[in-house]
Parts: structure tokens; C-alpha cells; sequence
């Protein structure tokens, strides 16, 4: 199913059939203010699952992050070393950046690897927040690539749709997306660390 969701003012009613596709398990394209992702809930094993097998890797050894609707949701689910990195992660979000942090011990037991961390985003897009603040909960996210050109991203969703129709349970058209992913920042190192240089500048 293709929903269109206005960018600037989602229509609620369309936001909470999306958290009802989530909570029943379904996996949704969506966009964000880098590129479009995949989602899932963050409690929905098999929907994890189906997530991972999509892109061709194991639960276990999947680096995914979770999306937040504001910083509220932070101290659930990471663990934060110090004031220095909270300021840094309050003053660059909302926006295109995933900042890596050990993973507390209460995330759900198929995200805990062995390395113990957790990529969270808070997304500059007000379809992304609204579904997470209506969830009541994160979802994971991992961005979707062009099958052709695997370095790169679809970015029309009417393309995402004949990519991914028979995939996922739900696909959000808000609009064009980038071909940019986020700026990955490694909070776990002595120095916040940029590891990929995407579309986010920090401040």
C-alpha cells in the first residue's frame, strides 16, 4: 500500500494506521530528513527479522538504529557517558545524524550484540517524529539503496513503491527523499568520533 502523507502537516489519522501496521508487526519505507529507510517496531522480532533478511544479513550481526521522537527517549534505551556528548547530540538533533552510544541492558534482547552499542536518530522530519510520538515507542530504521546501483538511494517514492510493493506492508510517500545518508558519529570512543560524513554538518 502507498500512503501520501503531507511532509509539513501529517495527517493524524494516517500517522496512527501507520503505527497500527507497526504494532501489528508490518514493516513500512518511510521518509526521513536524510533518505528513505525501512522501519519496524522496535518490540516486533519478526519484523526485525524480515527487515534484516531484506537486506540480506543476519539479526545478530545488524548494525540498526532507532529512531527517536525527542531526547525524552534517550536515557530508556543508551547509556550517556557524560555532559559533553549530551550537548553535542542536543545541539545537532532534530536532524540527519546517528550518534552510536552503549546500549543499555533493557533494549530488546535480539538488538543486544556483542558490542553493546546503539545507533539513535532523531530525524529532522515531522512524518518520522509523529509516527514515533504516536507509537509510544523508538522504531528501527536502516536507509534502503538502489538494487541497481547499491551505492546509491532511491529517492522517488514512486520508484520505492515498484521496488518494494510486495515487501513491506507499507510504503509512505512524503514527498521526494535525498540521496545522502546521516553523518554516523561513534560516542563510545575517548572523542566523539565521525565515522561516516553523510548530509549532517555539526554544529
Amino acid at each position: 500500500m502507498l500512503l501520501k502523507i503531507h511532509p509539513e502537516n501529517p495527517s493524524h489519522r494516517q500517522i496512527i494506521h501507520t503505527c497500527e501496521v507497526l504494532q501489528k508487526g508490518g514493516i513500512i519505507v518511510y521518509p526521513t530528513d536524510s533518505v528513505y529507510a525501512l522501519g519496524c517496531d522496535i518490540n516486533q522480532f519478526r519484523a526485525v527479522d524480515r527487515i534484516a533478511k531484506l537486506k540480506g544479513i543476519s539479526t545478530s550481526k545488524a548494525d540498526f538504529s532507532f529512531i527517536f521522537s525527542d531526547l525524552s527517549q534517550l536515557s530508556d534505551y543508551a547509556r550517556l557517558v557524560d555532559n559533553k556528548i549530551f550537548r553535542l547530540i542536543k545541539a545537532n538533533v532534530p536532524g540527519p545524524f546517528t550518534f552510536i552510544l552503549q546500549a543499555r541492558s533493557n533494549i530488546p534482547k535480539f538488538f543486544q550484540s556483542k558490542k553493546k552499542t546503539v545507533g539513535i536518530r532523531i530525524p529532522d522530519n515531522k512524518i518520522a517524529l509523529e509516527i514515533v510520538r504516536n507509537l509510544g515507542n523508538p522504531i528501527m530504521t536502516t536507509s534502503i539503496h538502489d538494487e541497481v546501483k547499491p551505492d546509491e538511494y532511491i529517492t522517488d517514492p514512486e520508484l520505492i513503491y515498484d521496488t518494494y510493493k510486495y515487501r513491506v506492508d507499507l510504503i509512505i510517500n512524503g514527498g521526494y527523499g535525498k540521496n545522502t545518508p546521516s553523518t554516523v558519529i561513534d560516542c563510545t570512543l575517548p572523542e566523539p568520533t565521525i565515522i561516516r560524513q553523510g548530509i549532517g554538518i555539526l554544529k
